[in-house]
């Protein structure tokens, strides 16, 4: 009986890896062995940076708030803290967009704070 190998399904994964590298530099995209290495060291790198990517965009809005709410002799914390007690419960992402998009709205929630 003949000896069956799977030509096929190997060459198929292989591929696979090596299409997912495409754009890497040298050996790292078309070397089977290396290119593996790096599309998983890629991946992992991937991955984390989806959830670290949340992170960062709610500093981004932190920021922002800062400096909107600075224009009104307040400080970030003191804002957040007043929000809270008077029960407005707006979150970081539109009081952000607020300050940078609708600052006669910004004010008007400031001045409901103070």
């Amino acid at each position: 009986m003949p000896r069956s190998v799977n030509h096929v399904a190997a060459r198929a994964r292989k591929k696979k890896v090596l299409k997912q590298t495409k754009g890497n530099f040298l050996s790292r995209r078309n070397v089977f062995t290396v290119a593996k290495n790096t599309l998983d060291k890629g991946l992992g790198y991937q991955y984390r940076d989806r959830r670290k990517k949340k992170g960062e965009f709610r500093s981004l809005w932190i920021q922002r708030i800062n400096a909107g709410v600075r224009q009104y002799d307040m400080s970030y914390s003191e804002f957040i803290g007043k929000l809270e007690n008077k029960g407005i419960t707006l979150n970081r992402k539109t009081l952000a967009d607020l300050v940078m998009n609708n600052p006669e709205a910004f004010k008007a929630v400031v001045e409901k704070v103070k």
